[in-house]
């Protein structure tokens, strides 16, 4: 069986701009020809793909680094760099995108093919013939590209169920799966048979059981169900602690997120020496302190009927929960009975349950270039940092070999507002003024 993998860290960086090109047209009876370089190529963007062939994370044990394209340098005769590559990640459906260092959500691939930008490619730097004016008819720079940084992100896949089976382990959770939907997973006697969430559909009709005096089936028609069906998922099994890490159900509540309504399994007969009625408030207990998930429209489901002392607990049961809402239905999933009426009232539940949403997507703020203050300035000591997006970019497109472009750079300090924000600090002639890694006297 595959490798089931619900957690990975991967990094991925966005295409760097290309740089603009420093030319001259050279032609033979063209005299000063002019500034002719081009402008560099934009770089690829990071694009996440929610793909129906992938049902895992398991691929990106094996890459985890993904690098797009980056955009070509300019060419003489005005010519651009060529556009660099995206690099598209396929994911399964239901898988989030967050930043590993703060935990942002960034992207919720949840519906099946849907294709999403997480960050998009560096700018072309200008090429030189941006830079000729009437007084500087041959400038000797241009801007480089802007640069990408690589980002570490964690993928989260979080299964798309309808309704999602809970319960302790070893209550029959993956037989009631396998009795309703052509599902097959492992089924054994034993704790934590199921180590990943299996997934089945439950098509109505399908079921080949029949109603019971212990489980009416009401008198609605039910003709109008013939042909509908849900996705029923058979989460592994929880025990008393598993928000907190306890057993494999702090690993696997992250699927229970997405789905509509819940079925909580008990063993209604305490095979196993249990009371059913405290393994009930103990796993409430644990969705609970997950987050929201007690809030969910829930049936609890008594397996087991078959075994001795079934009847008894299912009085004591249906008593408990009897001014809670929560509707009580008897199955035997070893017998395969009484599962038609108990699939009849979940679909009768999911239809008044609003649709699942997406959750909510933040901004990658760190990698929005028009984000964060264009500078700032501080004094520590005797010496003053000018810090900030656009001294990031100014201080890249600056050749200092030559004296052309260090006069535009002056000129870009003052039309920025910069000049007049070090005076304001109290910068003075001759003062020593920090930008990036490089150090310059303060000239008025």
């Amino acid at each position: 069986m595959a490798l089931f993998v619900d957690v990975v860290t991967i990094t991925v960086k966005a295409g760097d701009g290309g740089n603009g090109c420093v030319s001259f047209h050279r032609e033979k009876f063209v005299q000063a020809g002019g500034p002719d370089g081009g402008d560099g190529g934009r770089g690829g963007d990071v694009i996440f793909e929610a793909s129906e062939r992938m049902h895992t994370l398991m691929d990106f044990r094996y890459r985890r680094k993904f690098t797009a394209e980056n955009g070509a340098d300019g060419m003489a005769n005005r010519r651009s760099g060529k556009s660099g590559e995206p690099v598209v990640i396929q994911v399964p459906p239901g898988t989030v995108v967050r930043e590993k260092a703060t935990g942002k959500l960034l992207l919720d691939l949840y519906a099946p093919g849907t294709r999403k930008t997480l960050m998009r490619g560096g700018k072309g730097g200008f090429g030189n013939q941006h830079f000729a004016t009437p007084t500087r008819q041959a400038p000797q720079f241009a801007r480089p590209g802007e640069k990408r940084e690589v980002v570490e992100l964690q993928l989260e896949l979080k299964s798309i169920a309808d309704v999602g089976l809970v319960g302790f382990p070893n209550v029959g959770k993956s037989t009631i799966l396998s009795v309703v939907t052509a599902a097959r997973p492992k089924i054994a006697n034993y704790h934590f048979t199921t180590l990943q969430p299996n997934l089945g559909i439950v098509k109505l009709g399908g079921t080949k059981s029949s109603a019971s005096p212990t489980n009416p089936v009401d008198s609605k028609n039910r003709a109008g169900y013939r042909d509908y069906s849900f996705v029923l998922a058979d989460i592994p099994g929880l025990v008393e602690g598993a928000a907190e890490g306890v057993g494999l159900g702090h690993a696997f509540l992250r699927h229970v997120e997405r789905t509509r309504m819940l079925l909580h399994v008990v063993d209604i007969s305490g095979s196993e020496g249990r009371d059913p009625l405290e393994d009930f408030d103990a796993i409430m207990k644990e969705l609970e302190a997950y987050g929201d998930l007690a809030k969910r429209p829930m049936i609890a489901v008594a397996n087991k009927m078959d075994l001795p002392g079934a009847e008894e607990n299912l009085e004591r049961l249906r008593e408990k929960l009897r001014d809670t809402g929560i509707p009580v239905y008897a199955v035997s999933a070893a017998t395969r009975g009484n599962f038609d009426p108990l699939m009849y009232a979940t679909v009768d539940m999911l239809s008044q349950c609003p649709p699942a949403e997406p959750f909510a997507e933040e901004e990658l703020f760190e990698l929005d270039p028009n984000a964060g203050e264009a500078f700032t300035v501080e004094k520590e000591g005797g010496l003053y940092f000018v810090s900030g997006r656009e001294m990031d970019r100014l201080i890249e497109a600056v050749n200092f070999d030559n004296e052309e472009s260090i006069n535009w750079f002056h000129r870009s300090l003052r039309r920025l507002g910069v000049i007049d924000a070090l005076r304001e600090k109290g910068a003075r002639e001759g003062d020593s003024v920090v930008i990036g890694e490089m150090e310059f006297d303060f000239v008025e």
